[in-house]
Formats: structure tokens, C-alpha cells, sequence
């Protein structure tokens, strides 16, 4: 089976293309597949939630390091102060980040975290990792876009309250760090968001392997390339537009630009010949095969249902 990972379904333009409305008139609809569930069928067996920190660094950088400790996502980020207090702005790759801001961001940094006991590295100017010792505990830190455009008390880590507060405390003394660093002064007069927080996340160690439904790997995610690295799957670069593939392939769209989605992508993989399945982020999945086209008594849709 063919599966698409799709962004949330209102990118989709209004009106539907003719042939899409058509085709998800004939389709099945699954109205509880979003991309959740379809990552979880893709690497079925893996316990939740997924150490993204852990993966991810697998996708950076495969050193020896990697499976003898814990790793926690310290990503770069912007918050913003406003009227009713403050808003999480940006973390990682929607900050314009360079290597010369990991060069000279980090330094001020690692002493901080290092009389933690814990090591911040950069092998990606916008995934900054802390290296942990194996069994360190760690509250359950919210994932950046769960409180993307809102205050970020309104998600705190769950977790031990002790625990809580020390990590609490280490965001804020990183805080302070980063709005007296010069680069940040630097990075304004360019006419670029400043660095003046992190958002911890997605901590754990690397299981000791992962299965896959899927033999090959299209996308740039490095979650998923992390994904298939652990699992043994073939991961490539996603090509320009739609042609002949795999009957089995898990593809990524979700960054595409709404045009590129539909004319390059969606439209031509209407005409695979292999069964489908679309998994659209927020919902629903919809499945396509072949013999749908002879079901010409049901009428095209204006939008796929909620």
C-alpha cells in the first residue's frame, strides 16, 4: 500500500479540484485516521510517546554516544511578551538559525547546563540536544507545537513537582543567558528573532530497534528518517513530483506548499494503480484503490467530512 502523509485537510484548495472531489466522493473515509494513528501503523510496536530526541539524533549524527545515554530536545526558541503575559512564538526550524548563531549561542550555555551534569551539543543549528546520563528521570515536557501562539505556563511539564521546578528553574537561568548574549543584539540589528529561550522536549533513550510496515522512506523529516534508520527501512529525499513508485512506500507531503501538493502530487497519484491510503494530520484518512472508479453512482464532495 501506498501511504501519504498529509497536512491538516483545509490547506486542501476551495473548491476542490474537480478529480479530487470525485475521488473522495468513491473513496472510503476513515474518520478517526489522522497522522498519528498512521505513524503508529507505519512503526507499529514502539512505546508511546516516541523518544523524539533520541530519534531525531539518530537522523543528525550516529555516534557512539548515542545509545548509552538519554537525550532531551533543547530547541531554540522565541517567546514573545504580550498584554496577558507571554506567547511561545517560534522553536527550531521556524527560527533563521546558522551555524554561527549555534557558535556563538552554545558557549554561554554549556556551563549552565553542565553544572546540571548534562551536555548541550548542536550537530543541526535548529536541534540543540542535551545529553543525559541513561537513567536520569524527566517530567513529561509538552511538544513545541502544542503550544505554538500560546502562553507557555498554559503547559507546563507534568511530572514529579520537584523535578518540575529544577527544570523550570534551568529554563529560566537559560533565559537570562540568552537576552544578555550580544548575538541576540546581532541577530535584531539584521532584522532577526531573537534566541531568548529553549523548549525541552521529547526526552528518552533510542530503543534497541523498530519494525516498519513500510520497506521505503520518502521525506526530510529527520523523526521519521531517525524512524527508519532504527527500523532498517530505505530512507530517500522526497523528488520533485508524483511518478511511478512502490506499491509500498510511506510518503511525506505534510511540508508542501498547497499548490505543489495538489497539482504535483495528489492529482497524478489518483491514476496509481495500487491501493492508497491518505492520512491527513488533524484527519480523516481516506482510502483509495482502483475499483473505486466503477462506483460512479456516488456524487463528488465539496470537502472531505470533519
Amino acid at each position: 500500500m501506498l501511504q501519504l502523509l498529509l497536512p491538516p485537510a483545509a490547506r486542501l484548495p476551495q473548491p476542490l479540484p474537480a478529480a479530487l472531489a470525485r475521488a473522495f466522493g468513491r473513496a472510503g473515509i476513515d474518520r478517526a485516521d489522522n497522522l498519528a494513528s498512521a505513524l503508529q501503523r507505519a512503526f507499529p510496536g514502539l512505546p508511546m510517546p516516541w523518544p523524539v530526541a533520541a530519534l531525531t539524533r539518530l537522523a543528525d549524527v550516529d555516534d557512539v554516544e548515542l545509545r548509552d545515554h538519554a537525550w532531551l530536545r533543547a530547541d531554540p526558541a522565541l517567546i514573545q511578551p504580550d498584554m496577558a503575559g507571554a506567547r511561545l512564538m517560534a522553536t527550531g526550524a521556524m527560527l533563521p538559525l546558522t551555524q554561527a548563531d549555534v557558535d556563538a549561542l552554545l558557549p554561554a550555555l554549556r556551563p549552565l547546563f553542565g553544572d546540571a551534569g548534562f551536555a548541550l551539543n548542536a550537530p543541526h543549528p535548529q536541534r540543540w540536544y542535551l545529553r543525559l546520563a541513561a537513567n536520569t528521570p524527566l517530567p513529561a515536557f509538552p511538544a513545541p507545537e502544542a503550544a505554538l501562539g500560546e502562553d507557555p505556563f498554559d503547559h507546563p511539564p507534568q511530572g514529579d513537582a520537584a523535578l518540575v521546578r529544577r527544570w523550570r528553574v534551568l529554563a529560566n537561568e537559560a533565559q537570562v543567558v540568552l537576552h544578555n548574549h550580544p548575538q541576540n543584539a546581532r541577530r535584531r540589528a539584521a532584522g532577526l528573532p531573537p534566541v531568548n529561550s529553549l523548549w525541552f522536549h521529547g526526552g528518552g533513550r533510542l530503543p534497541d530497534s523498530a519494525e516498519s510496515t513500510f520497506p521505503t522512506l520518502l521525506s526530510a523529516d529527520p523523526l521519521l528518517r531517525g524512524l527508519a534508520t532504527l527500523a532498517n527501512v530505505a530512507a530517500h529525499p522526497l523528488p520533485n513530483a508524483f511518478s511511478a513508485m512502490s506499491d509500498s512506500a510511506l510518503v511525506d507531503l505534510r511540508a508542501l506548499p498547497a499548490a505543489r501538493l495538489v497539482e504535483d502530487w495528489l492529482l497524478p497519484a489518483l491514476s496509481h494503480r495500487g491501493p492508497q491510503r491518505w492520512s491527513f494530520e488533524d484527519g480523516p484518512g481516506v482510502w483509495l484503490a482502483p475499483s473505486q472508479r466503477l462506483r460512479v453512482w456516488r456524487r463528488p464532495v465539496s470537502r472531505l467530512p470533519a
